[in-house]
């Protein structure tokens, strides 16, 4: 993994952190998409990566069955966390500064965007086969 890729996962981590805090989203909305859109992987990864981010203290049996299946890359996951908790701070200082109807028009906008995004896309990502953890080995780990 190059040094560009470690920073945009940091970077969606930062930004799903911030939006999180600042209008109560993040997995779905903004992790799923963009590891779909800015490094190309399948939903099923999207979602399994988000899920065990996000929702492993809680939705633990769901991550299970996306790790069982080779779905969730756990490198990807802890980059990704590295900037989600700075973004959670940062995004709660910045939304206990705005006026909640604003706030309310942020998420509609956001939420717009990433529709009109995933409605205009002209080629579905490509399935990615599973990462299958226990074949690796030395010589061929990624």
């Amino acid at each position: 993994m190059d040094a560009s890729t470690i920073l945009l996962l940091i970077g969606i981590g930062l930004c799903a952190g911030v939006l999180g805090s600042l209008v109560g989203v993040g997995g779905g909305i903004v992790i799923v998409p963009a590891l779909m859109f800015f490094l190309g992987l399948s939903q099923l990864h999207a979602q399994g990566i988000s899920l065990a981010l996000i929702m492993l203290p809680v939705g633990f049996l769901g991550v299970w069955q996306y790790h069982q299946k080779g779905y969730v890359d756990m490198r990807l996951v802890g980059l990704i966390a590295i900037g989600f908790i700075a973004g959670s701070w940062i995004g709660s200082k910045i939304a206990m500064q705005i006026p909640v109807h604003v706030l309310k028009k942020l998420f509609a906008v956001l939420l717009s965007v990433v529709a009109l995004k995933l409605f205009l896309e002209k080629k579905p990502n490509t399935p990615q086969p599973p990462v299958n953890h226990q074949a690796q080995t030395p010589t061929n780990a990624r």
